[in-house]
């Protein structure tokens, strides 16, 4: 009967210690941090920073592309018949008239005259596309989304190519624009007549050197946004291979930058939370964007550079739906 009372008594003590030891360990098990509160910061930083785009391209035969207007103005087409072959030296095919000056649209060399994309004497702008143009040869093509063209609208200051299971990395000239080409077409060849002798009965003499009818068959089909660019000549292609373009629009150099995470917004204008006081409290100050590289951003300004600054960045308010 005592061995009995003693195991009992022994059980309770095992009980009562279990009991403590589980309320205790769950007193130190760490709660949720409370609302609004900062868990990562950073700095920011200086360093040298590119713009870098990638494209998936493909190597093509005799690949089309758009020439610009040099300057806003007038557009008026050379009256004369344009070579069919490639030349080794750009071909004259247009003038931009503005101020009673012209500025000359040529075709690159080792390309052939496509089409007009405007008609003689229209008024056009700096950068619009105003002829398409037949590269001879290989070339690669990659077909560009409105998510990335206004980021590669600048001018591509570099475009690095590797082809699949092929050749590269290697530099790739790029041609032209970037911006969708309308359908080209190629007017007529110039037909001069000689004019008959006048007289009382003779017909009225023809015109001269009439303009070109731009109603006749050929040109270029359409084409939507997209990067044309040549390899060297000791590259080897193969027309339908798939290629990685990496195209650089912009560089910088010791510029002040901070993580992507950071910062809110895009188009030049964003936000950043800056941790201040002991509370670790947030306060939103408005920044000047310039380029990024998918990783880091350029601040241009609204920081000094020695702020700490919240990840993540603010959220942006939710535009009101209008009824």
């Amino acid at each position: 009967m005592v061995a009995r009372r003693h195991a009992l008594l022994g059980l309770v003590v095992v009980l009562s210690a279990a009991g403590c030891s589980s309320s205790g360990e769950a007193a130190q098990t760490p709660g949720l941090a409370d609302r609004g509160t900062v868990l990562t910061t950073v700095k920011p930083a200086r360093q040298d920073l590119s713009n870098k785009i990638s494209l998936a391209g493909k190597v093509a035969i005799n690949p089309v592309f758009g020439v610009v207007a040099p300057a806003d103005g007038e557009l008026r087409w050379v009256s004369r018949s344009l070579p069919k072959e490639p030349d080794d030296t750009p071909v004259w095919v247009a003038s931009v008239w503005h101020g009673g000056i012209p500025q000359r649209v040529e075709i690159p060399a080792g390309s052939v005259f496509a089409g007009r994309l405007m008609d003689d004497h229209a008024t056009v702008t700096k950068g619009m596309p105003v002829v398409s143009a037949t590269h001879s040869g290989y070339g690669i093509v990659a077909d560009i989304d409105s998510a990335q063209a206004y980021r590669i609208s600048g001018a591509v200051r570099q475009v690095q190519a590797q082809i699949k299971n092929g050749p590269g990395p290697f530099r790739c000239a790029a041609l032209g624009t970037i911006a969708a080409l309308p359908a080209g077409v190629v007017p007529a060849p110039l037909t001069t007549t000689t004019a008959p002798a006048q007289g009382p009965s003779a017909a009225p003499a023809p015109d001269q050197g009439s303009p070109p009818d731009s109603s006749s068959a050929g040109g270029s089909e359409p084409t939507g946004m997209r990067l044309v660019c040549v390899p060297p000549a000791s590259v080897k292609l193969i027309n339908g291979a798939d290629v990685t373009i990496e195209l650089v629009t912009d560089k910088a150099s010791k510029v002040l930058v901070l993580p992507v995470e950071a910062v809110a917004g895009s188009q030049g204008r964003g936000k950043v939370d800056l941790v201040v006081g002991e509370g670790q409290t947030r306060k939103t100050v408005d920044v000047t964007l310039g380029i990024s590289d998918g990783k880091v951003v350029e601040i241009k300004k609204g920081l000094k550079g020695d702020e700490t600054v919240a990840i993540p960045g603010p959220n942006l308010p939710t535009p009101a739906v209008t009824q």
